[in-house]
């Protein structure tokens, strides 16, 4: 199997300068399908200079406004040409199914196509200084040089939330995607040099975190570090660019509540909804998502009828490669994963969790984990109150509506959270309630690219998307001219 060049410098691919390699795993079959460069100091610390020298130096920076989104959408278009290949290849590197892949892809290009729209329209403001002889201007500038350590359960999509505003407001970058699923972000730089990128502009590390992204946060030369992953890793990088007081936006999942109402399931069809919602919350991808709605939190009175509705289909739920017919939910991430999926589900049970539905690895080969749903669950159980990054599903319980908030904002994050209720007033009052970035009501999962993504607590500091997104890679400048100058005679002498 030959080596990918997967480390992009200043417009050219090389291996790494150790001649390190790192086998990509198939999570399907636990088999090696691509070998990557595994970079180290010297090729990040390269990667840094390339960055650098074209944001000092380079056009990017000062290149029109106009021309910064013509190229986005050019890159928007690439994606949207090359669907079906990145999507397959998104699917096979983070075993998630195909057509989790190919809408991956096109969200990714949809983030593209808004920041290329939303920076056009982004000007500065004048600020009304009082006086017809002062021109007051408060202006946007790009931060500089920006580090982007992105995660491995959403490779691309991760990667464009980041990439996109990064040049949309003139930045030049170093990225570096997950060891584990790497192949899909080497191939978005590939398109941005298809779209006519210059070189220095747009520059990949493929390496591990605990050396390339280490590297990176603390480089001097870094001006800002977006990370996105766990919480252990997003404190070591907030320490390490402290030293350097550069700036840090980090996004570091959640434990994110689904709250079901039983005025939600007065009907047969509220009642299949919100069945079908609560699977969805927490299944999708094998639950590797960071907004994953992990705790169904349900009143008292609907309990027994939910979850055994719930359990009955979590146990059918088709689990396979992502790419074979009618398999609905695909394997996890790695051996690693599985094993902590495991543990947590052993732990839940040891503190007296009831096991409604899988909790069992299939036999075969690969990392594949039963859709779990684990009854009687309360706060003090780790499972509760930890992310787990699996297809597990705990289930608590509530009488009153105060009842129902205080559990939801049970917890040091505070990334996402759901309300469901046939009654429109509550729904509204108890969202305004839930301490959580993004709050839905009567659904679960859909982000908007125009929408602010993040969250309280523990969940990070700063936001992905929205116009929000836009300014965590960007400086704000006032510029104050004063028209007609004069001596103030402040000093008499």
């Amino acid at each position: 199997m030959s080596v990918q060049l997967t480390i992009h410098v200043d417009g050219d691919w090389r291996k790494a300068d150790s001649g390190a390699t790192r086998e990509i795993i198939d999570p399907v079959d636990a088999t090696a399908f691509a070998v990557v460069a595994e970079g180290g100091d010297a090729d990040t610390d390269a990667a840094i200079a390339a960055a650098r020298r074209a944001f000092d130096h380079g056009d990017w920076p000062r290149t029109p406004v106009a021309e910064r989104a013509a190229l986005l959408r050019r890159v928007a278009g690439l994606l949207r040409r090359d669907r079906e290949q990145l999507g397959l290849l998104e699917s096979r590197d983070a075993g998630k199914t195909a057509e989790e892949g190919r809408v991956d892809i096109d969200c990714v290009a949809d983030a593209f196509a808004y920041f290329a729209d939303l920076v056009v329209n982004e000007t500065g403001r004048v600020v009304d200084a009082g006086s017809s002889e002062i021109h007051s201007v408060v202006v946007h500038e790009p931060v500089g040089v920006c580090a982007l350590i992105t995660p491995w359960n959403y490779p691309l999509l991760q990667a464009s939330w980041k990439i996109a505003p990064a040049l949309a407001a003139g930045n030049t970058f170093v990225i570096k995607p997950s060891e584990i699923t790497p192949l899909t972000t080497v191939a978005l730089i590939h398109l941005l040099q298809e779209a006519g990128l210059p070189a220095g502009v747009a520059n990949i590390v493929t390496g591990a975190g605990d050396t390339v992204g280490a590297r990176l946060a603390e480089h001097p030369d870094v001006d800002l570090v977006s990370f996105t992953g766990g919480i252990v890793s997003g404190t070591k990088v907030m320490r390490a660019a402290a030293d350097t007081v550069k700036k840090v936006a980090l996004e570091l999942g959640g434990k994110n509540p689904n709250v079901v109402f039983a005025d939600a399931c007065a009907t047969e069809a509220g009642f299949d909804t919100a069945v079908d919602q609560a699977l969805n919350a927490a299944f999708i991808h094998s639950g590797q998502v960071c907004s994953a709605g992990s705790r169904l939190i349900i009143e008292e009175s609907l309990r027994e009828r939910f979850v055994d509705e719930l359990a009955r289909r979590a146990e059918k739920i088709r689990i396979g490669r992502g790419t074979d017919e009618g398999v609905e939910c695909g394997p996890l991430v790695s051996a690693q994963q599985l094993a902590r999926t495991e543990e947590y589900v052993a732990s839940a049970l040891d503190e007296g969790a009831v096991l409604r539905a899988g909790g069992i690895r299939p036999e075969g080969p690969g990392y594949f984990y039963r859709p779990t749903v684990l009854d009687h669950c309360h706060r003090a159980m780790r499972v509760i109150r930890e992310e787990v990054f699996g297809p597990v599903l705990t289930v608590e319980t509530f009488r009153t509506e105060d009842e129902a908030v205080a559990l939801a904002n049970d917890t040091e994050y505070g990334l996402a959270g759901a309300v469901w209720s046939g009654d429109p007033g509550r729904a509204r009052r108890v969202a305004g309630r839930l301490r959580h970035g993004t709050v839905w009501i009567n659904d679960f999962h859909p982000y908007l690219p125009q929408a602010e993504w993040g969250g309280f607590g523990k969940s990070g500091i700063g936001r992905e998307l929205g116009p929000a997104g836009l300014a965590e890679y960007r400086e704000t400048k006032h510029i104050y001219q004063n028209l007609a100058p004069r001596p103030v005679r402040w000093f008499a002498g």
